[in-house]
């Protein structure tokens, strides 16, 4: 059906937006600091999408596609880089105010540097496949600099929520990836990762998923601390 991805992408969305006005969660109130987030990140990875469109890294199914275009991807590949980080902040969001500090900074570092010394050791193994290296060895790179220049304390609820985000990650990127219809919406060139795959969906997926989700939350994160920075700069001079 030609609709197919754009609806997986209106499926992905809609409770998300709805529950955004939620008088317990107001996501709303937080769209100054997600929208530039996800439009800065966005923008990342349409040129990445596209330069791996044109290599032939991956492609699309005409047979699931509207057929409208944006540089030579699909509209719907477009969409999906504001769908898919609108939801997975959103529950960030929602489970980040239920969810306390989970371990210390030990164990944040621990995690992270396991996390990025299996991405080298897999990336560079694996360095003549593109996908596969340029997804683990940029993702090492983001951890690193949001661990030791940034200095984040949230990564290590990061990893947890986001392993509770791969439950519907799996329904999404399964449809897309041929499981439950007669044919893949997006096809991978089978030379250029480890086809390795969980189902229908490459292992390479799920880290492409984590490193866009966390780019998203990075920029997010901090528009939302400078802009209560700059609030509370108000009130104290207003105070004076």
């Amino acid at each position: 059906m030609e609709y197919t991805y754009l609806l997986v992408n209106f499926f992905t969305i809609i409770i998300p937006f709805l529950f955004s006005f939620h008088p317990k969660l107001e996501f709303h109130k937080t769209w100054s600091a997600f929208f530039p987030a996800v439009f800065l990140t966005g923008l990342i990875f349409v040129l990445w999408d596209m330069l791996f469109t044109k290599m032939g890294v991956w492609g699309f199914n005409e047979r699931y596609l509207t057929g409208i275009e944006i540089g030579n991807l699909p509209m719907e590949e477009v969409l999906f880089f504001f769908c898919i980080p609108y939801a997975c902040v959103f529950t960030f969001h929602c489970l980040d105010l239920f969810i306390g500090q989970i371990g210390g900074p030990k164990m944040q570092k621990f995690l992270t540097l396991f996390l990025v010394a299996f991405l080298l050791i897999f990336g560079t193994i694996h360095f003549t496949k593109v996908y596969t290296a340029t997804t683990f060895i940029s993702f090492a790179l983001l951890l690193l600099y949001a661990q030791f220049i940034l200095k984040v304390n949230w990564l290590t609820r990061f990893y947890a929520i986001y392993a509770v985000l791969l439950i519907p990650f799996f329904i999404v990127n399964g449809i897309l990836t041929g499981s439950w219809i007669e044919e893949q919406v997006v096809w991978y060139n089978a030379e250029e990762f480890m086809n390795f795959r969980v189902g229908t969906i490459p292992v390479e997926d799920a880290f492409y998923g984590a490193e866009l989700i966390l780019m998203n939350l990075l920029i997010y994160k901090y528009l939302l601390n400078r802009k209560k920075t700059d609030v509370a700069a108000r009130i104290k001079t207003s105070a004076l």
